[in-house]
């Protein structure tokens, strides 16, 4: 729910981002990085917020446990997706406003994780500066995606990228955010601390430190991966954060994602039995 700024506590875990309408055949629901990260941080445990730039074309019901600060806008970031046998096709039907500093409340500039999560451009990135004592954590999805004027979604080039990535504690990104380019993939690795890349029903790789390790995803039936790289994400951050780990990150949160797609929309966060046996599978 929105909350008024001299109400709020501080915050774990920070998400930046838009809360989106999603078209499905279903009707419209809500989505985006800061919905399904903010709601898995919860389920692991941390007290988290939002920032966000929101419509206000549905209730937020599934949100109402988490703070959120958003700056008005006409329409909500809206997204169609259309799934065929050769990938997805997404269109951007329409975009809420940029996300800058000046509505960020003060006490959540001590959360522990900051996680920059654009989905249409909209989240500046010098945001990254005022966290000097976070973990900040990059899905840079929405800084890799375009739309023309029918509003179909393509890659796009990332003028900054290499400045923003150096800067961030951990980044993750899905091998379709880039077109499949492995020649990109390997650039993008040389300027990260960090790299996590989905391969969706193949689990993910993570590159640290000059070597690269490939965690496999269990066989599941999926019903939905929509989420489940913003899923993977948040659980890659908070246990990185936890054991300063990144394989371990990338075994767990890898695990905890491929659950999800076993079920559909915001349901797919990751349940406390779930949760449970990730983690005890090595400790």
């Amino acid at each position: 729910m929105m909350f008024p700024l001299q109400n709020l506590q501080p915050v774990d875990y920070l998400v930046f981002g838009h809360l989106t309408v999603d078209l499905t055949p279903q009707g419209p629901r809500i989505g985006g990085t800061a919905a399904f990260a903010a709601l898995t941080a919860q389920a692991l445990g941390l007290r988290t917020g939002i920032v966000t730039s929101w419509g206000a074309e549905i209730h937020l019901d599934s949100l109402s446990t988490i703070p959120i600060v958003s700056y008005p806008a006409d329409a909500s970031t809206t997204f169609e997706n259309i799934h065929t046998p050769t990938g997805r096709i997404q269109y951007i039907r329409s975009v809420a406003e940029n996300i800058h500093m000046n509505i960020i409340p003060d006490p959540w500039f001590n959360a522990h994780i900051v996680h920059l999560g654009p989905v249409a451009q909209e989240v500046d990135p010098t945001i990254i500066r005022s966290f000097p004592n976070s973990l900040i954590g990059l899905t840079p999805q929405g800084w890799l995606r375009s739309w023309n004027e029918e509003g179909l979604v393509t890659p796009c080039e990332w003028p900054e990228g290499a400045f923003v990535l150096g800067q961030a504690g951990a980044t993750v990104l899905s091998a379709e955010d880039v077109g499949n380019d492995e020649s990109r993939i390997e650039k993008m690795a040389a300027s990260c601390h960090i790299l996590a890349v989905t391969e969706g029903y193949l689990g993910s790789r993570v590159y640290w430190n000059g070597d690269v390790r490939r965690f496999h995803a269990p066989p599941v039936s999926e019903v939905d991966p929509i989420g489940a790289g913003d899923i993977y994400a948040t659980s890659f951050f908070i246990r990185l954060y936890d054991t300063r780990d990144p394989w371990e990150a990338g075994r767990f949160a890898t695990l905890i994602a491929s659950n999800s797609v076993t079920r559909s929309g915001l349901s797919s966060i990751p349940t406390a039995e779930e949760i449970l046996d990730c983690t005890i599978e090595v400790f």
